[in-house]
């Protein structure tokens, strides 16, 4: 019945449909790009061109200034340095702690699997809070510590669990009693026939925590409070905000007092560095890294993702 229908679309239908689906893509396409690209350029534009009005496509006055000062920054590169760090190692350390806990929870003889999977599904829709953690944290004396990036992250969530479990429950059966039969033990089973076998799910689910940890600020602003500790999406929202608040104080007082409007626009900068275009460098710096890995991974994603849904 589908090849009948199939057969059944004219030609000319097809080909309208191609079109159509080709125009929206790209429409989205450079909705998605765009903010990038209008960020680039407007972080290699002459820091007075900005004060005139952003450029659109493409530089009205090309300069390289604004990220000699941010690569310069030792505290941006310390706040890099700290995100790069902590993101390798939570990574890596929360992908293999979750899939052996996946693994485990995946055999059908493991004992007080209901009150595993009870626990499990309580914590995807119920948490402590801020202040609980924060009195658990300051309590375990991690807070304003490195380690509280990366303790804190080392078990992914139950909904890795849940992905890994299919993903595991995926590889036959066959294969684990073979590896019994020849006096494998359960670590030897996980790393030599679970891990090699799983290589889409751990690629995608890495990516996902790699990016999640890149972008997070949140342990930051709550769990420290010495500027070694900084990462770089905490440094970037801070050069937001003071940004910001500077625009809206000269704004307010440029009509009625025209001498502290200079002054603030004068804190601002001018000539090739601006906080306008220090801030547009800053936010690229810290999207960077992510736009560049995500095309590589990209192909293990719906494979990693779906593998194991469909049964049959």
């Amino acid at each position: 019945e589908m090849k009948k229908r199939v057969k059944s679309v004219k030609p000319s239908e097809r080909g309208f449909f191609n079109i159509i689906n080709a125009v929206l893509m790209c429409i989205t396409m450079v909705i998605t790009v765009y903010p990038i690209w209008f960020a680039v350029i407007n972080s290699l534009n002459y820091g007075d061109e900005l004060v005139k009005g952003y450029s659109f496509f493409w530089p009205s006055q090309f300069t390289l200034a604004s990220w000699s000062t941010v690569l310069g920054d030792s505290d941006i590169l310390r706040a890099l340095w700290i995100t790069a760090t902590r993101t390798i190692i939570v990574t890596i350390c929360s992908t293999i702690i979750t899939s052996m806990f996946a693994y485990g929870f995946s055999r059908p003889y493991l004992k007080g699997k209901k009150f595993y999977t009870t626990l499990g599904f309580i914590s995807m829709y119920f948490s402590g809070g801020i202040i609980p953690s924060f009195l658990l944290y300051n309590w375990l004396g991690l807070y304003d510590n490195y380690l509280v990036y990366v303790i804190p992250a080392l078990f992914g969530g139950f909904y890795n669990v849940i992905i890994f479990n299919a993903n595991f429950k995926a590889i036959p059966e066959s294969l684990f009693e073979s590896a019994k039969l020849d006096g494998a033990n359960e670590l030897r089973i996980y790393a030599s026939i679970v891990m090699p076998l799983s290589k889409p799910v751990l690629t995608a689910l890495g990516v996902f925590t790699a990016c999640g940890v890149w972008n997070d600020y949140s342990a930051t602003l709550f769990y420290t409070q010495s500027a070694s500790l900084q990462t770089l999406g905490s440094y970037t929202l801070k050069l937001v905000k003071s940004s910001q608040a500077a625009e809206q104080l000269a704004a307010s007082v440029i009509q009625s007092n025209q001498q502290v409007a200079a002054l603030v626009n004068s804190a601002m900068g001018s000539g090739e560095v601006t906080a306008k275009t220090i801030e547009l460098a800053s936010m690229v710096l810290t999207a960077l890294p992510v736009i560049i890995a995500y095309p590589f991974a990209q192909k293990f994603f719906t494979k990693g993702v779906m593998v194991g849904s469909v049964k049959g």
